[in-house]
C-alpha cells in the first residue's frame, strides 16, 4: 500500500477523451506490452512521427509499472524502503522524507536486507545501470536506422498503405525504447525484464527497418533508376 502512493504519480497515463481525464492504461496489465495493447485497442497516440509518420505514444515515467516485475517487489519491499528509509531520532523511528536515490544512503535503504559491503551494493547497481545504458543505446542506433530507411520509402513513392507495417513495428520499439529511457533507474527496478524490453525495442526496429528496405526495393522510383 506504500508504494501505490508513489503510484498516483510514477506511472505511465494518458488524459482521456475532451475533457483531459488522466487514465491509467491499464486494462489489460501493467507490463509494457499489455499497455500497448490498451493503447491500440483504443487506437490512442501522443503524435504522428514527423519522419516516419508513426502513431507514436509518448510514454511518461513507469517506474511503478517497471519496479512491479523486478525481485524487490515480489520480496515486499516498497518504495519508502528505498528511497525513503526509516531513521531514527532520539528513541522514535520515523520515515526519511528527503527523497534520493539510494545509492546516497546505502547504509539505512540496501545494508537493512543484504549483508554485502556498501562498496559491493554500489558496484551491483552501477553495474546493472552500464549495461541497460549499453542496450538502450543499441535501441536507439536500431530506431535512427529504421527512421532513415523508412524516409528513404516515402521519397521513393511508397505509399501510406503500403508503409503501414513499417510504420506499426516503428511504434512498437519506440514504446519499449521509451518505457525504459523514461523510466529513472536505468534499468536497476527490474534489470531482466529492461534487457527483454530492449532486446523487443532493437528486434522490432529491425524489423521496421527491413520492411521499408523491401518496399523500398520494389518501389517504381527505385526500379526507374
Amino acid at each position: 500500500m506504500r508504494s501505490y502512493v508513489c503510484a498516483q504519480c510514477h506511472v505511465e497515463y494518458y488524459f482521456k477523451g475532451e475533457g483531459k481525464y488522466l487514465t491509467f492504461p491499464w486494462d489489460n496489465g501493467i507490463s509494457v506490452d499489455s499497455i500497448e495493447a490498451y493503447y491500440d485497442e483504443i487506437q490512442f497516440a501522443d503524435f504522428k512521427h514527423a519522419e516516419s509518420g508513426a502513431p507514436i505514444i509518448k510514454v511518461q515515467h513507469p517506474e511503478f509499472e517497471l519496479w512491479s516485475t523486478g525481485v524487490h517487489a515480489r520480496s515486499n519491499v516498497s518504495c519508502a524502503d528505498c528511497h525513503l528509509p526509516y531513521k531514527r531520532e532520539g528513541a522514535i523511528k520515523i520515515t526519511d522524507h528527503w527523497i534520493r536515490t539510494p545509492l546516497e544512503n546505502i547504509s539505512n535503504t540496501c545494508l537493512t536486507c543484504h549483508r554485502e559491503s556498501e562498496e559491493e551494493m554500489k558496484s551491483r547497481v552501477l553495474e546493472i545501470q552500464d549495461k541497460t545504458y549499453h542496450s538502450l543505446k543499441r535501441a536507439e542506433i536500431a530506431i535512427i536506422q529504421a527512421l532513415d530507411a523508412i524516409k528513404l520509402a516515402i521519397n521513393s513513392g511508397v505509399t501510406d498503405k503500403e508503409l503501414e507495417q513499417a510504420r506499426q513495428l516503428h511504434r512498437k520499439a519506440q514504446i519499449r525504447w521509451d518505457f525504459i529511457s523514461a523510466e529513472n533507474s536505468m534499468g536497476f527496478h527490474s534489470p531482466q525484464e529492461s534487457a527483454r524490453i530492449l532486446a523487443d525495442a532493437i528486434d522490432y526496429a529491425r524489423q521496421a527497418e527491413l520492411t521499408a528496405f523491401k518496399l523500398l526495393a520494389k518501389s517504381p522510383i527505385t526500379n526507374k533508376k
